[in-house]
Formats: structure tokens, sequence, C-alpha cells
């Protein structure tokens, strides 16, 4: 995270119609995407936090058009809830700060775009799944959020990130990334290569059917990791779903698929211990009981879909790895010169490892 002073966060905090004094802000979390802070306010004596981040400009090219989705999105929400007579409904929807020159962004005297939301207190975060409990709280929250915004109005979200699903267009990327072959990686990396090609009749399935109709295009996270949930103190419910800046239009399974591809990995995503690695049948099981409790919403083709949809996610995510290496590691971050192709491998594990047992995991859904 950047250094920020203390004159610079009582300056970004300043631009948002917070009443009260400042009183400080201080780094929160553990994001590697935009730069968050806890800012501390005095309201005639009673202190009230809230959040405040600097947006990665280099990532999300139009914070207007970003906060315009989480305004959709977190206003929606909150309404269903209210008007389901949900008492903890600030505390279940995020709630953005107007900026005082207008809008939902404000822009440092350097430029940069800041947002605020009203912090949710007596919450938590978990970075990795633990047990079966924690997976199904995590994708119960995922597919409430989902359920809430079935009805949203107004036509498609903005895409924050163009074909940030889109499983065919990462496979051009990794076409070209091949066939350049920019740092002589291609021959180190050949099975996985393989492995890759050998996948891609299969990568068009969602695209094909939100396109035909045969699977409704949804309102989506798009991120679906358990740190972007906020858990109860008391309960270990999962709350609040947080981190929107990927809310864009897509398919519900790239959400339950995303969580299958963070969740039930039995190792690191970077494990050099990759050839061990397998889908845990159980985190799997407890994530489709969470997400098909959250809210009746699927479609008989979505949930035909959602071991599949694991599968897909896994293949997407360990292309763009296998691709940024033979790029010479542009993307991700790397600690090491293999990092990329170590991920690439652990993902390619658990498409295996899922596949393996689809009949059994599919089953499971279909009982549910």
């Amino acid at each position: 995270m950047t250094e920020r002073t203390a004159e610079e966060l009582r300056a970004a905090a300043a631009g948002f119609d917070i009443p009260g004094d400042f009183i400080d802000a201080i780094p929160y979390g553990t994001g590697h995407i935009n730069e968050t802070y806890l800012a501390t306010f005095s309201q005639a004596g009673t202190m009230v936090r809230y959040t405040i981040q600097r947006l990665n400009s280099s990532i999300f090219k139009d914070p207007r058009a970003l906060m315009e989705n989480v305004l959709r999105v977190t206003s929606h929400s909150r309404r269903r809830l209210i008007e389901a007579h949900d008492p903890d409904a600030s505390r279940k929807a995020l709630t953005p700060v107007a900026a005082k020159d207008g809008g939902y962004v404000h822009f440092a005297a350097d430029g940069g775009a800041w947002r605020s939301y009203l912090f949710v207190e007596r919450t938590h975060t978990v970075d990795v799944v633990d047990g079966e409990a924690a997976a199904f709280e995590a994708a119960r929250a995922f597919a409430r959020f989902q359920a809430l915004l079935a009805d949203i109005p107004g036509g498609r979200l903005y895409e924050t990130i163009p074909n940030f699903h889109n499983t065919p267009t990462r496979y051009e990327a990794f076409h070209a990334a091949v066939k350049a072959d920019a740092v002589g990686r291609a021959a180190s990396a050949a099975p996985e290569i393989e492995f890759a090609l050998s996948m891609e009749k299969d990568a068009g399935r969602i695209v094909s059917l939100m396109q035909s109709g045969e699977m409704p295009e949804r309102a989506t996270h798009n991120d679906t990791k358990i740190n972007n949930v906020l858990l109860d103190d008391a309960t270990g419910e999962g709350i609040c779903v947080i981190d929107l800046d990927t809310l864009m239009p897509g398919s519900a399974l790239y959400d339950f698929g995303d969580m299958v591809r963070s969740a039930t990995l039995n190792m690191a995503e970077d494990s050099k211990d990759w050839r061990n690695a397998i889908c845990r049948p159980e985190i799997f099981k407890a994530l489709a009981r969470g997400f098909l409790s959250g809210g009746d919403f699927l479609t008989p083709c979505e949930k035909a879909n959602m071991t599949f949809g694991g599968a897909l996610m896994t293949l997407e995510c360990g292309v763009r790895f296998l691709a940024d290496y033979l790029d010479g590691d542009h993307y991700f971050r790397t600690a090491r010169p293999e990092h990329n192709l170590d991920r690439c491998r652990t993902q390619f594990a658990l498409v295996r490892s899922i596949l393996a047992q689809h009949d059994d995991l599919q089953g499971f859904v279909e009982s549910l």
C-alpha cells in the first residue's frame, strides 16, 4: 500500500459528506487492488467509523461508472431488505457516502479517485475456508446477494472490466501468448499448454447459453472469495457482501464457480505440491447447500451446470496464470520465476479433480 500522510487522509475524508470531527484514518484490510483505510469521526461525542478507499485507476478506468453500479446495487438491496422489514438492513447492504463535489467519487488534488462507505460494525473477514460452516455461510451470503438483485431495474450494469469472465476471450489471449512465446517459456509449460488446449471445446458453454437465452444474464459479483463476505462477530453468519468493484452483467455460475475454485482446493493456490491438489467434496457440498438455501432464484439450466461452472472458472483462472507466465509475468504479482506456472498447475489439477467427481457432486446438487 502506498504510504499516505495524515494530511492526505484527512483531505480525502473531507471530500465526503460525513458529519462530525475527523479523528484519524489507518490502513485496513488485506486487499491488493485499492488502498483501504478505516476513518474515525467524532459525531457529537460518539465515535463513528467509515471506510475510505482510493481506487486503483490503472484497473478501474471509469470510477464514476463503477460507483453508479455500486449505488444502484446497494440502493436496491437496501430497499428490498427494508421492504422485508429486516431490522439489520444497514448491516446487510453497504451504504455509500456522497461526495461533497457531487456524486459518490471524490477526486483529490492529484487526480486520485476516492470513495467512502459507512463501516459495518461487529463483523470480520477470513481469508481461508477452514471448514464446512464457513463455506456454507459464504455461499449463502452470495446467493442472498444475487437473490436481492434478481429484479433490479434500470437495464444492464456497466462492465467495469470488459470480458472479465468471458472464457473464450481469455483463450484468445492464451493463444496469442503461446504464439508469441515472448520470454521463451513455452517449452517448459508444454504439458500445461496441451491440457488447456484439450479443454477449450467446452470453454464457451456458459457464454453460449446466455447468448441463446437458455441461461439468464444476471447482476453478478464476479469475485466471490470468502474474504469478500463480512461475517457476524457473534454468530458467524454471512452478513454483507463487500468489494463490489467487479459488479457486472454475468452468470450466477460465475459466482458459484469462483467460490468452488477458491474454497475447495486442499492447499494454497501457488503450492509447489500441486500434484496432490484435489477438490474437497465436503466443501463443495457445503457451498452448494449454502448457495441453494440463499434464495429460490436459479433456473433449471443454471442448477444443472453448477458443477461445470466450478470446473470452468477454475480452468479460466489457470489459463490466465499460464498466459501470464508465457508473457513474462506482467499481470499477476510473482515471487519466484515459476510462480505463475505453479499457480496454473494447481488450478489445472483442481479442474481434473472436479471433473473426476462430477457425477457425485452434481448428483448432490440435484438432490437438494
